[in-house]
């Protein structure tokens, strides 16, 4: 019996090997029919790139050839992000499907699969609030749920990604969580570079951000429990938090607005030559954090419009948000707004603002 329920095993694995080397459809079959993925399995695609298929949603190439960069793509942190996803979806594609050939290793990531069903940012709570280990700090009464087991599962494979090559050689790892904003932005995309411990800003990095489109650079002062923060302090990765846009239904981006995103990211999995500008600093727009305002009370309420894009400013002294017994006013002329959501959890972040800096 034993010996037929194998065999059954064996025959669905190549029935989907087959069906992923034909369509790419890694990503809707993880949606659909993620038990054909309960049970990891690899593959080749000729004789060039070993395919680990790590489970729903996680998928590794590894070149056959010499490398020297350890890649993670992460998106699909938050359900409703779905530029992202079909950026990733499609990178996926081409690589299966033979159309571009990695020379660098690659994990993706397309982290929270129900909550992209249900066309939602979570499902029962913030996924990219959860790393670093905060998914086993679970509050009096709270029960372990689906998105704090996946963002265990998302820590292990990439810890695991980036320790399981020997390095007799000098290796980078790279880790661009892809994500789009709440709501429009100023500056259409940026991306949040996690607190580094100490160690100074890579500009060699921002250079591939500004080769992305990415310009606008939020340099985060402090810990924090993202998927990015965690790469950094416990991998020593290069790692950011990459926001492309505004959050928009499946299939109603505009994906022209990406083409420099795609191109970069394909050259840099593929080896190729980046084409990278020579760092100036007058090509950005870095800003610090100036305040964390967390939401401490029910009545927390935003003091602008709700339609106000990221990074608008406001005077010295405006009131920026309130709630019973306190009032946050902007301390700098210029001091702006960040990721402001009202309707967060009492306790988590509801606002930041930024004030321009440099590196």
């Amino acid at each position: 019996m034993q010996t037929k329920i194998d065999t059954l095993n064996q025959n669905t694995i190549q029935d989907t090997i087959q069906s992923l080397k034909q369509h790419g459809n890694f990503l809707s079959l993880s949606r659909t029919q993620p038990a054909l993925f309960s049970t990891s399995f690899q593959f080749f695609i000729d004789a060039h790139t070993q395919v680990n298929v790590l489970a729903e949603g996680i998928i590794s190439f590894e070149t056959i050839a010499n490398s020297d960069k350890d890649i993670v793509l992460s998106c699909g942190v938050h359900g409703n992000e779905t530029a992202p996803i079909e950026i990733c979806d499609d990178l996926v594609k081409s690589i299966l499907m033979g159309k571009i050939l990695v020379k660098q290793r690659v994990l993706f990531l397309f982290g929270n699969l129900p909550a992209m069903d249900i066309a939602q940012r979570f499902v029962e709570e913030n996924m990219n609030r959860l790393f670093s280990g905060e998914h086993q700090n679970l509050a009096a009464g709270q029960q372990m749920n689906a998105e704090r087991h996946r963002a265990k599962q998302l820590e292990d494979v990439v810890k695991n990604f980036y320790l399981g090559i020997d390095a007799t050689q000098s290796r980078s790892r790279f880790h661009y969580d892809l994500h789009t904003a709440i709501r429009a932005s100023k500056n259409d995309k940026f991306a949040v570079y996690p607190f580094q411990n100490g160690k100074p800003w890579d500009k060699y990095q921002l250079q591939i951000l500004l080769a992305c489109g990415v310009n606008t650079i939020l340099l985060s002062g402090s810990p924090t429990t993202t998927f990015s923060y965690y790469s950094v302090n416990e991998l020593n990765a290069n790692a950011f938090t990459v926001e492309l846009g505004k959050v928009m239904p499946f299939g109603q981006n505009n994906m022209d607005h990406f083409n420099d995103v795609v191109t970069t990211l394909t050259n840099l999995i593929c080896g190729n030559d980046l084409s990278l500008k020579n760092y100036n600093e007058a090509d950005f727009l870095i800003y610090e954090v100036n305040q964390v305002v967390n939401k401490q009370q029910a009545d927390f309420s935003l003091d602008f419009a709700p339609d106000a894009p990221n990074f608008s400013d406001f005077p010295k002294g405006h009131v920026l948000a309130h709630e019973t017994g306190c009032e946050y006013r902007a301390q700098f002329e210029g001091e702006a707004i960040v990721f402001p959501n009202a309707d967060v959890e009492i306790g988590q972040r509801a606002l930041l603002t930024v004030i321009p800096t440099h590196i």
